[in-house]
């Protein structure tokens, strides 16, 4: 295809961001989305009750708004002023896809029965203890379907970050279409394809790794 001999590169460099922001806020939001998780349940109020109120607030909170408070607001209080578009976008896209992280996997939790936990506590461990070696475990294995429909939403929200400045896919697709007004259909497609194989990719990976838990059972 013409569209990809003459703007193959681009858009690949576009893409490649794309993975980059997607493999790294993939990873930040599992992270923080489990520790959120363990707040949330955990034996602490004060803990349990900022883990909630934080959920509830950017769960609620368009990211286009989180994008803005990160790129704008936090650099005009004098934090990340001189970190890259990169580095801006992981932490917009890891704050705003955590909540979603805690709350599939929370539910895998409530998914675990409670008598594990009793006979976890009985035989000494304590609250990390019986989280990270009876609870989560579990948890994860219950909640690996929402977790890859979080993750695809996320990869797909990546485009957002387009607005402001980082040339991922989303923001090469708007800068080649005013450019190459002729070609838009042919560019848009290829583009689509591409976001497209990513999100296949990622739930072909969900996939196996849900029919090796079920054969692992």
């Amino acid at each position: 295809m013409a569209v990809i001999e003459e703007f193959g590169p681009s858009i690949a460099r576009g893409f490649w961001l794309t993975i980059q922001l997607a493999a790294l806020s993939g990873f930040g939001s599992l992270l923080f989305g489990t520790l959120l998780a363990a707040m949330r349940v955990g034996p602490v109020p004060a803990l349990s009750s900022f883990a909630s109120w934080f959920v509830t607030l950017v769960r609620n909170t368009p990211l286009l708004v989180v994008c803005i408070i990160v790129f704008s607001g936090l650099p005009a209080i004098g934090l990340l002023n001189q970190t890259g578009f990169l580095v801006k976008a992981f932490v917009a896209v890891t704050v705003y896809t955590s909540p979603f992280v805690c709350e599939a996997l929370r539910s895998g939790i409530n998914s675990v029965p409670l008598g594990q936990a009793e006979a976890a506590r009985a035989i000494g461990l304590g609250f990390r203890g019986t989280m990270s070696q009876v609870v989560l475990p579990q948890a994860y294995r219950a909640s690996i379907p929402p977790m890859v429909s979080v993750l695809i939403a996320m990869t797909k929200n990546t485009s957002v970050v387009g607005l402001f400045g980082l040339a991922e896919a989303y923001a090469r697709l708007q800068g080649l279409l005013n450019d190459n007004a002729d070609q838009r259909i042919q560019i848009f497609l290829v583009i689509s394809l591409g976001y497209v194989v990513i999100v296949e990719l990622i739930s072909a990976v969900g996939y196996l790794a849900e029919r090796k838990v079920g054969t692992s059972r």
